[in-house]
């Protein structure tokens, strides 16, 4: 700690660490030009880094520099159930391998302050037509995931600082924005910027509020709840400036699914992106955290707002304490944290976005930034009405419309909107069209509580939009099973079914596995679509139907005003709402100090939960890098939804056989990600996504087979995916995974890590990692290789026959060699980037991954002791 920068704020009894004095001392004047992440990053380091490298690093961050590591110690970390409970696994699982060889379990504790919230295990079997489908649900979760939730609540008591939020309370990364994050912290008289790691794609939603968040594989975070630094070399910080302001009509999905498409058009992969500029000031708090939300799907790190007046009338409507909100102000005007003191930062890049461009869209099929104007449907071939027979779907069935996600329903804009447009269509007479599949699973019970103060709720529970949840749902692939009656049609006539979505993901296969495809929209637009039934519709300009007096109503009959939703908000949500729902969650929330038993008693039978096997057999052994052969060759944009897919487990899977075999009924199968608590059945997903397009299988023709499907070498036999894992396993073969660019996008899915490295992958080529999956590839001990530009699977002819070795020293960012062995002789050496960014980094890998690291320095620091 640098005591010679701490200083007393202003107003308050607490301290600072006054950064910029830090900054400006090496370099004066530095301070004015550095962006926001910058400055909190500076007073992160002034606060906890060793002062003997203190001055080394804020150099980096002053003159841009990215060829050395700095550390950064996030505040703390938020986990959400199916990531925060396979790291409690994981962390289970290291005491029980520390009690082995003589240390004290009861010493391995999160360091750092670890929030777990339950919410995406809840599947929508009850939709929300059914007026007790909350409770139905509800019920169903407990006894679907009884093991799980006997050891989540194992963890609260057998681990220090570890809170739990039990199922039915709201979706994480809502609850943070609403009431976990306090923006400013205050610890032992000092006040810091807020910073977190979480365990979820979407972790960046608080960036919102000026808060450095981001999201990190369970693995990474396991590593910061231990304590250790999140090591790190500067991010590209890219400014994107915002000018003008939505055009009526328009809501914040439709400005970010424009934002989503533009930004990943302009690369913005691993960057961290600064949102300013006159159209900020146009956006509340709501429209900016749908915004920081979505920051996975174009690909940055963290999507940055700074603090400003919209912050301060945002704590304040959510209840936050009066101290908390001055502390914020007080603190972010005397730090230069405040949007004023950033005029003169400046960025690497700028990019331009004007608001006043963005019309009503959608986003599909299959992608989050595969943006369609409404307008355009017609033309782009998504809508266009079909007749159909009488007392049939017709073709684009929407089976599926939720308004689900913490992306949208944290606005009340969005949610005021949907009511509205209800309400609307129910003075019409307009009803949902029974095929259709309605839900409404708010992020927050604070969501009810204003569309109830509004009355608005009745109206979305007339058109089938019931509350059935406080969770992801949809969102996560957890939509429930459909009718059997609309099942079977589906499967007999061949539909093609689709699902709309107010969500973040509508990756193939990803929101149901009768859903051929899935599109992204605002929450009214879903509840415009599941009044028409079917994606083809031209939703601007087709009859939704007809009113009393046999006069058409389309969708700008219902549509509400930015007027009457604004002045609904002003009067329906209030800050005593916010108050109602978390004081006494939080309340409740709180360590009662009651103590459990520091080994967990792992259930034989459990299909849910049981020991990880990280420090024993084959993952305990070296990987030496040679004779691998290919488990999949595969092209661009591979998601870890095609890697360990997180949706209903089907019984003709592997991982549906082998529950079966355990005695677990079809019905309570539940999901993938449900189950990764258990390696038995977790590794059984790898690649198990039925959309999977491995190019070692091709039909006669030469085409590529989609399917969970390789092919065994040298044989070259075809076998399902988990067949081939299980023959390579027992041969003890090494493989490699060849892929193409962006690989890895997706949620921060350990087990798309995982999955790998039990199957014997021990080197993933590509031509790009995304940065989540990249850093659990490492904290696994798989050895991400990356090609050189212009070089590719497609350049280098490969076919699957070939086998590889790996040779050169392992270093931050070395150039190895990549040797080919053809099967008719040639040996081909290929340079490739080894995707090892940091000594930190380095040191993993080479002791076989995070656990394996802590546990060996764990039992050295023992000794020594």
């Amino acid at each position: 700690m640098n005591t010679a920068f701490r200083k007393k704020l202003p107003g308050t009894q607490l301290d600072y660490f006054d950064a910029r004095a830090a900054v400006d001392a090496i370099q004066p004047g530095a301070w004015a030009k550095l962006p926001y992440t910058s400055r909190v990053l500076a007073e992160n380091l002034v606060r906890r880094c060793d002062p003997a490298t203190l001055n080394a690093s804020l150099s980096q961050l002053i003159e841009r520099k990215r060829d050395l590591d700095f550390p950064w110690f996030p505040a703390r970390v938020v986990c959400h159930d199916i990531l925060g409970q396979t790291a409690l696994v994981d962390l289970a699982g290291l005491r029980d391998a520390i009690a082995l060889q003589g240390g004290d379990p009861a010493l391995v504790n999160p360091v750092v302050p670890t929030q777990l919230v339950v919410d995406h295990s809840l599947a929508v079997e009850c939709g929300g037509f059914d007026p007790d489908a909350f409770d139905k649900n509800r019920a169903i979760e407990d006894r679907r995931n009884e093991d799980r939730f006997d050891f989540i609540n194992w963890t609260k008591k057998a681990f220090k600082n570890v809170d739990v939020i039990p199922p039915g309370n709201g979706i994480l990364h809502q609850i943070n924005l609403e009431r976990m994050s306090p923006v400013i912290q205050s610890v032992d008289g000092v006040a810091f910027p807020d910073t977190l790691v979480g365990t979820d794609s979407h972790t960046p939603m608080v960036d919102a509020l000026g808060v450095i968040a981001i999201g990190v594989g369970g693995l990474e975070a396991e590593s910061v709840m231990l304590g250790r630094a999140s090591w790190m070399r500067l991010p590209d910080i890219i400014g994107v400036e915002l000018s003008g302001k939505p055009q009526p009509g328009i809501t914040a999905t439709d400005i970010v699914l424009a934002l989503t498409e533009f930004l990943r058009k302009q690369k913005v992969v691993s960057s961290y992106l600064e949102f300013y500029g006159e159209g900020a000031s146009h956006l509340t708090l709501g429209d900016r955290a749908t915004i920081s939300n979505m920051a996975p799907e174009y690909g940055s790190t963290a999507a940055m707002f700074y603090i400003d007046e919209q912050t301060i009338k945002y704590l304040k409507l959510t209840g936050r304490e009066d101290d908390t909100v001055k502390l914020v102000e007080a603190y972010a005007k005397e730090t230069g944290l405040w949007g004023d003191a950033l005029v003169g930062a400046e960025y690497e890049r700028v990019l331009k976005f004007d608001l006043s461009s963005v019309t009503r869209n959608i986003a599909g099929p299959s992608n989050p930034h595969n943006r369609v104007a409404t307008a355009d449907l017609a033309a782009r071939g998504i809508s266009g009405v079909v007749e159909n027979e009488p007392g049939l779907m017709p073709d684009g069935a929407c089976i599926i419309a939720a308004i689900t996600s913490c992306t949208n329903t944290n606005n009340p804009r969005n949610m005021i909107a949907a009511g509205l447009l209800a309400r609307n269509a129910n003075a019409r007479g307009l009803t949902r069209k029974p095929w259709v599949k309605s839900s409404l699973a708010p992020g927050s019970k604070t969501v009810t509580l204003y569309l109830e103060e509004a009355g608005l709720l009745p109206e979305l529970e007339q058109l089938g939009f019931g509350v059935v949840a406080y969770a992801c749902t949809s969102c996560n692939g957890m939509s429930g099973a459909l009718d059997p009656v609309i099942q079977k049609e589906v499967v007999e006539r061949d539909l093609y079914a689709t699902a709309v979505l107010s969500g973040n993901r509508n990756f193939d296969g990803r929101i149901h596995p009768y859903a051929k495809q899935a599109f992204l929209a605002s929450p009214p637009l879903v509840v415009a679509y599941a009044i028409a039934g079917t994606i083809r519709f031209d939703i601007e300009k087709d009859v939704l139907g007809h009113d009393a007096n046999g006069q058409p109503v389309m969708l700008k009959d219902i549509w509400p005003s930015d007027e009457e939703i604004d002045a609904i908000v002003a009067s329906a949500v209030k800050p005593e709402q916010f108050r109602k729902v978390y004081i006494p969650m939080f309340a409740r929330g709180a360590d009662s100090g009651e103590r459990a038993d520091p080994l967990y008693d792992w259930r034989a039978q459990s299909t849910y939960i049981r020991r990880p096997p990280y420090w024993e057999g084959a993952l305990a052994g070296e990987r030496t890098l040679r004779g691998m052969l290919p488990l999949a060759v595969l092209g661009d944009n591979i998601t870890t939804d095609h890697l360990s897919p997180s949706n209903a487990i089907m019984l003709n899977s592997a991982a549906g056989e082998y529950l079966h075999k355990m005695g677990l009924p079809e019905e309570d199968f539940n999901s993938y990600a449900t189950h990764r608590g258990d390696h038995l059945t977790a590794q059984r997903a790898t690649f198990a996504n039925p959309t999977l397009k491995n190019e070692m299988v091709r039909d006669a023709d030469g085409k590529i087979k989609a399917g969970s499907l390789a092919r065994v070498e040298p044989e070259g036999k075809v076998l399902r995916m988990w067949e081939a894992i299980e023959t390579y396993m027992e041969r003890k073969q090494p493989l490699i995974i060849v892929a193409g660019a962006d690989y890895g996008q997706g949620s921060s899915r350990d087990w798309a890590a995982k999955g790998v490295r039990l199957a014997g992958v021990e080197a993933i080529v590509a031509e790009g990692f995304e940065r989540i999956h990249r850093t659990n590839l490492v904290g696994m001990g798989v050895l991400p290789l990356e090609f050189k530009p212009g070089v590719n699977r497609l350049t280098l002819a490969l076919d699957g026959t070939e086998s590889y070795d790996v040779i050169g020293a392992r270093e931050p960012r070395a150039t190895l060699t990549l040797v080919i062995h053809r099967r008719n002789g040639e040996r081909v050496e290929v340079p490739v980037t080894c995707r090892l960014d940091t000594a930190e980094e380095v040191s993993i890998y080479e002791a076989g991954g995070v656990l394996q690291r802590f546990a060996q320095d764990f039992l050295e620091s023992a000794k020594a002791a």
